[in-house]
């Protein structure tokens, strides 16, 4: 619903500040007050396109701020969620435009700056004009297949269509991918195999690089360890038999003291008992230490030519990975990779036949469905005509027709199926159908979109319904349907009407009267006066009358008002 509208130094409107409610709201006033500019603005904050007349004389800049407020699942927010704008649940929806003397405007969205397109694409779900400042909403062709989708419950037949159209897509795209393949030239092939004979033949491993690198600079350092291992072990050795034959030759030493002394000595038998338990220690850490250098050694002892070996595969990896241009870890998915190439080079005739009969299944599964929509637009295309007709006469426009024009090409098919939808008329006996807004005139454009917005009246969809002058150039009856039809139509939301006619005011739950003033100081203005009770008498009465209201209008506009719709 639309909440608010705020202009500023648009054309005649100095500053202007509405509030708006839900039902049938009606905007009267006399011809040339500014009730078009007062939709100009609103369209401007919709996103609509601004030309630089709108900016007031002697001002710089005009501006238009519309607020609406929406349900939680209005289309709206899935607009916003997909331009990443953040607006929090139950919060306003705040539309502002400015537009410079020099036509460069901004947008900006609950004060968040935003691109004029996404204004415009917010537009597109928040309103719906119908008249001469029509630029969107049931007139324009791009919506009327989805219109007519939405007139015929298409839903699930639409998402079968959409569904069995990616999966043509994905099949068509498979079967390119093996055409282009099959196409490769045989140096393309030649090449696959020499690559891939020479990764073969080196059959990579992951890590290897790293395991080749550390083992050859153990093996570097080997021949220099086995010297200095060497030299310790001597010096173990050393000249006599070395260490081990002294501490050997000390221990029978100590024995013969101890034999000799028996039990006695007290204080030098403790003595010799030490030395002896320490010398024998030093014997096994002695052995010990011998042993590990002989197990170091061994360690050390490698293949001959094993660094050569190592360096060989290391070097040739390494050339191998810089002629391909990747790291030598990744060596191996090369190989994978050249290796399904050159398997769907020479295999691709068996698997474009499988891929052929994958996309003729594919297509014949869409062709189903494709049918299938088309049949159900093709009798919600005659119901709706039918529909549009029996409400043609009511508004005057008993000589008109209305058709869906529905065009399948099954050729050219999609993902919203093989049909091209458009609503035509044609205003008179034996003229030619055309376009809604190429055909009918201003009036006439109105009332055809009021028909058809009747004809496919349903649910609520959150969209504010403006009418510009749908009572152009009829009075009395059709005056009455023209209201009926508004009020009908304003039941589960908002319909705003820019009206000339007393019946349709009548009928308005909300009225609004737009004057032009000259206060001889700031020069002509328009202002927007909410009328209730007398004033809106009064108001109607002036419509019904003209110039001079007199009791008998004001007794007319009491039953108008007081009829039922």
């Amino acid at each position: 619903m639309l909440q608010s509208l705020s202009i500023r130094n648009v054309v005649l409107i100095d500053s202007l500040d509405a509030g708006f409610d839900r039902g049938l709201c009606a905007l009267t006033g006399e011809t040339g007050a500014g009730k078009s500019i007062l939709l100009g603005a609103l369209g401007l904050a919709a996103g609509e396109r601004a030309e630089r007349g709108l900016v007031r004389a002697g001002t710089d800049e005009a501006s238009a701020t519309a607020e609406f407020d929406l349900a939680p699942g209005h289309a709206a927010w899935a607009v916003l969620e997909e331009a990443g704008l953040v607006v929090e649940p139950g919060e306003a929806l705040i539309l502002r435009r400015r537009l410079a003397e020099d036509g460069r405007s901004r947008a900006h969205i609950n004060d968040q700056p935003a691109s004029i397109g996404l204004l415009r694409s917010l537009g597109d779900v928040l309103v719906e004009v119908h008249g001469q400042h029509d630029g969107r909403g049931l007139l324009d062709p791009k919506t009327h297949r989805g219109q007519l989708d939405i007139y015929a419950g298409n839903a699930q037949l639409r998402d079968a269509c959409r569904k069995a159209w990616a999966t043509v897509s994905t099949a068509r795209n498979s079967l390119d991918e093996l055409v282009r393949a099959h196409s490769a030239s045989t140096e393309e092939q030649d090449f696959l195999r020499h690559a891939l004979a020479e990764i073969d033949k080196m059959q990579p491993r992951p890590g290897e690089e790293e395991a080749l690198a550390e083992e050859r600079q153990f093996l570097m350092a080997a021949e220099r360890a086995l010297g200095d291992l060497q030299e310790a072990q001597d010096a173990l050795a050393g000249d006599g038999g070395g260490l081990e034959g002294r501490l050997n030759t000390a221990v029978r030493g100590l024995e013969r003291v101890r034999d000799q002394i028996g039990s006695a000595g007290g204080d030098a038998g403790s003595a010799l008992d030490r030395a002896s338990a320490a010398i024998e220690r030093a014997l096994i850490e002695f052995s010990e230490a011998g042993d590990a250098l002989s197990d170091a050694a061994r360690a050390f002892e490698v293949e001959p030519g094993r660094l050569e070996s190592v360096e060989e595969r290391l070097f040739a990896l390494r050339a191998l990975a810089r002629k391909h241009e990747v790291a030598i870890e990744e060596l191996p998915a090369l190989q994978t990779r050249f290796a399904e190439q050159l398997d769907a080079i020479e295999n691709a005739g068996e698997r474009i036949a499988e891929a052929e009969k994958s996309v003729q299944a594919a297509e014949a599964l869409y062709r189903d469905a494709a049918g299938a929509l088309t049949r159900s637009r093709d009798g919600a295309a005659q119901k709706l005509a039918a529909a549009v007709a029996s409400e043609l006469p009511p508004l005057k426009m008993d000589k008109a027709q209305f058709r869906v024009a529905l065009v399948t090409d099954a050729e050219h098919g999609g993902p919203e199926g093989c049909d091209s939808v458009r609503f035509e008329v044609s205003t008179n006996p034996g003229a030619p159908f055309g376009a809604l807004d190429k055909i009918a005139s201003g009036g006439e454009l109105s009332r055809f979109g009021l028909a058809l917005k009747v004809a496919l009246a349903g649910d609520d969809d959150g969209r504010v319904l403006v009418f510009d002058e749908v009572d152009q150039g009829v009075g009395g009856a059709v005056a009455d349907a023209v209201g009926r039809r508004l009020k009908r139509l304003a039941k589960t939301g908002q319909t705003l009407v820019v009206t000339h006619s007393p019946q349709v005011a009548a009928l308005a739950d909300h009225h609004w009267k737009i004057v032009k003033e000259d206060d001889g100081k700031n020069g002509v203005r328009t202002v927007l006066i909410q009328l209730d009770g007398d004033a809106r008498r009064e108001e109607i009465a002036r419509m019904l009358s003209g110039a001079e209201v007199t009791d008998a209008a004001r007794a007319q506009a009491d039953q108008l008002m007081a009829v039922e719709a």
